[in-house]
């Protein structure tokens, strides 16, 4: 079972590696969308069509990337300590997506090194013209200079743009535009030392002081007080998702200073169990995880940590038993459900074999990820089907050639017309990027 582990480990590292250290879990994702649905709605974008990602980074940022896709730091969680502070945040992003800002830097970016070319040009001109290299050379390291300039200006307006377009954003909601407040605040006290040493032209963003001084300016215009706040259910949900992030993420010092002993709260708890299964210390995890499911009994995400540990312990029926309860609870969980799969596959059973199949195919049209292939692969055992999925896994982790061989093992063992057969075919038949 170690040795499983340390695969699965290895499995989730090559895929954040391989996915901009991007990771997964339906627990936070979940919260994420709860927070951020009612922004897209006042944006007119239809929630089907936005996703959101979380990077692990320990960064205190969140970005676009075009389109409705947005990009959170786990670093941003764990350190924006309301829901409202993340949902301004949430906000300036979806700005910046509803000003077109990804496409106008793009083309202003063009635009500066058509510039910048000519200026060149007219550089290397000169050196010839005038046999003076040192001439021509002023010319060029100016031209750089003069795009760099331009483009920074051009990205503190447009970050501007951002904050007024997400603040109506916040208002259009319902919820109070004093997260902006919050966020500049908490933004403030982290910059302001730097900021007021450095050239206000020579950095992307407006000062942060400047950001602050405006949103104060803007809330004086707000006649509406019957805002959104949040309440104690989301407060306590979003308080446990960023003790799960430092439970998971940070080293044990920090997650002691932040969650001591003392302190008995859910979340603390929650980030102590965690912290002591990652280190091995399963019995104080298990107790703090049935403190927790004793506190707050249809809580899935509970049982889910339950599942992990009695796992990890090697207790097979204590596992499953606690990961069928956690997908009763959460339905259409594809991570919870992977790792109910992944434990039926182990114990091994034809009955575990065959749920285990039925919960990887569910998670895989759902979500599909790697590891859900991975397990599938286990659970259909020696059957040409396991080396389709094997397939299918090397083919998500960006190993073709891998991918290829084992598509190729398919076809010898699979019936012709059968779905894994044909699927294996066009992994084959794949142009290679």
């Amino acid at each position: 079972m170690k040795k499983i582990l340390i695969f699965i480990f290895a499995i989730l590292c090559a895929s954040a590696l391989r996915a901009e250290s991007l990771i997964n879990d339906t627990e936070v994702e979940s919260l994420l969308t709860e927070i951020v649905t009612p922004l897209a709605t006042a944006a007119k974008i239809s929630p089907n069509r936005m996703h959101i990602y979380l990077v692990d980074d320990d960064g205190f940022n969140a970005f676009v990337m075009g389109g409705e896709d947005i990009y959170v730091y786990t670093g941003l969680l764990k350190r924006v300590t309301t829901p409202n502070a993340l949902r301004a945040v949430v906000a300036h992003e979806l700005g910046h997506t509803l000003g077109g800002h990804m496409a106008q830097l793009s083309a202003q970016m063009e635009t500066e090194m058509r510039r910048a070319m000519i200026i060149q040009a007219l550089g290397v001109g000169l050196m010839v013209l005038g046999g003076n290299p040192s001439l021509g050379a002023g010319v060029m390291a100016g031209a750089t200079g003069v795009a760099q300039q331009s483009l920074l200006s051009f990205s503190r307006d447009e970050e501007r743009v951002a904050d007024d377009l997400g603040f109506k954003l916040m208002v259009e909601a319902g919820y109070n535009p004093n997260g902006f407040i919050e966020i500049f605040t908490q933004m403030n006290e982290m910059t302001s030392p730097i900021e007021s040493r450095v050239n206000k032209n020579s950095i992307n963003h407006p000062v942060t002081a400047e950001r602050l001084k405006n949103v104060r300016e803007k809330l004086t215009d707000i006649k509406n007080e019957n805002f959104k706040d949040d309440d104690a259910e989301m407060i306590k949900k979003y308080d446990l998702v960023r003790a799960k992030l430092v439970g998971y993420l940070d080293d044990s010092s920090r997650i002691k200073t932040l969650y001591p002993y003392s302190d008995k709260s859910d979340a603390a708890i929650y980030a102590r169990a965690i912290a002591n299964m990652r280190g091995g210390n399963l019995a104080a995890a298990a107790v703090g995880t049935r403190t927790l499911i004793a506190r707050q009994p249809n809580n899935p995400y509970f049982y889910e940590l339950l599942g992990d540990i009695e796992y990890q312990f090697g207790h097979y029926d204590d596992s499953i038993a606690a990961y069928e309860y956690a997908v009763g609870l959460r339905k259409d969980s594809p991570q919870i459900e992977t790792a109910l799969a992944l434990v039926l596959s182990e114990r091994g059973t034809d009955a575990d074999r065959a749920r285990a199949i039925e919960l990887c195919r569910h998670t895989i049209l759902l979500e599909p990820r790697p590891l859900a292939y991975w397990v599938l692969a286990r659970a259909f055992g020696d059957d040409g089907r396991a080396d389709w999925a094997m397939a299918e896994f090397y083919t998500m982790q960006r190993q073709p050639q891998k991918a290829r061989e084992y598509a190729r093992r398919a076809k010898t063992k699979l019936a012709h017309d059968s779905p894994e057969y044909i699927k294996s075919d066009d992994i084959l038949n794949k142009k290679v990027d």
